[in-house]
């Protein structure tokens, strides 16, 4: 599958990078063009700069790696070439508060559930890719050694499978964590959020389900 990566920052070039070293076809993508030609060319492995309209619609998975207002307004100015298309979020609705971050998301609320019901009839949304530190994304293995889970959550069964097919491409293993009322639990303050509830910790696939479980 073609997958386009708008936004070219900590998250969206790392992704980029990690899914292109899997054999994956993809396309990055900013509203600075200068910025998305330079990640390209930095990434290598084949990944080309596009025009982000041109990106979204011509990719079969989209990701956005935009912050939270960013990814409103895309679906906004995209509704009708997100049409059919795999939506990937890994939005976290935050801002600085002096002392770190603080959640922007009404109460009780995430940001996947604020975000899906934007996009356009016949549309899968997936949350996916956030639900770590962006620096932790070029990790390999767990310190003890094992491969690193990534969880993803979505209601849609197909477009789960097509994005678990993408992490584990990526070099993660991939674990589901629910649906879309379960986005907050990978979302940054969620109790399974590298630095939510993990505090720091990178999990293997057993740990990961476990953790799930246990809330």
């Amino acid at each position: 599958m073609a997958v386009a990566i708008i936004g070219t920052g900590n998250i969206g070039s790392r992704v980029a990078r990690r899914l292109a070293e899997g054999g994956e076809d993809v396309v990055v993508a900013a509203s600075d063009p200068e910025s998305a030609q330079q990640a390209a060319q930095q990434i290598g492995s084949g990944v080309r700069a596009a025009d982000v309209n041109d990106a979204i619609a011509n990719a079969d998975i989209v990701v956005f790696a935009t912050w939270f207002d960013t990814t409103k307004q895309l679906i906004a100015d995209n509704t009708d070439a997100l049409t059919g298309k795999i939506v990937v979020d890994p939005s976290n609705n935050i801002a600085p508060d002096g002392d770190g971050f603080k959640s922007l998301n009404p109460e009780g609320v995430s940001a996947g559930q604020q975000l899906a019901p934007l996009l356009p009839p016949d549309t899968r949304y997936v949350k996916a890719f956030g639900a770590l530190g962006a620096e932790s994304l070029d990790a390999t293995q767990t310190e003890n050694g094992e491969k690193v889970a990534f969880y993803y959550a979505t209601d849609d069964d197909a477009a789960g499978a097509a994005v678990a097919d993408l992490i584990t491409r990526g070099g993660w293993d991939a674990v589901r964590a629910g649906g879309v009322d379960d986005t907050g639990r990978i979302e940054v303050f969620g109790d399974l959020h590298q630095f939510g509830g993990l505090n720091g910790r990178l999990l293997s696939k057993s740990e990961a389900e476990t953790a799930i479980a246990s809330r």
